[in-house]
């Protein structure tokens, strides 16, 4: 795997991924009732936070997209 994520970028996808993953069982918001929405929640800050950690975005290589300088 490339490297194409960058340390303002993997620090905003760890702080992301963070959120999204304590949001549903932390927060008291109606939105979260529904199983969907929390799974949806899960599932995104699962991926945000591989990403943050491998450095590197799937996304970002089929769109050609690097944020790291290396």
């Amino acid at each position: 795997m490339t490297m194409n994520v960058g340390t303002i970028d993997r620090a905003f996808r760890l702080l992301l991924g963070v959120v999204l993953l304590l949001a549903p069982f932390i927060s008291e918001m109606a939105l979260f009732n529904s199983t969907i929405v929390t799974a949806i929640s899960v599932i995104a800050g699962i991926v945000m936070l591989v990403t943050s950690l491998t450095r590197s975005c799937p996304l970002y290589s089929i769109f050609g997209i690097k944020t790291c300088k290396a």
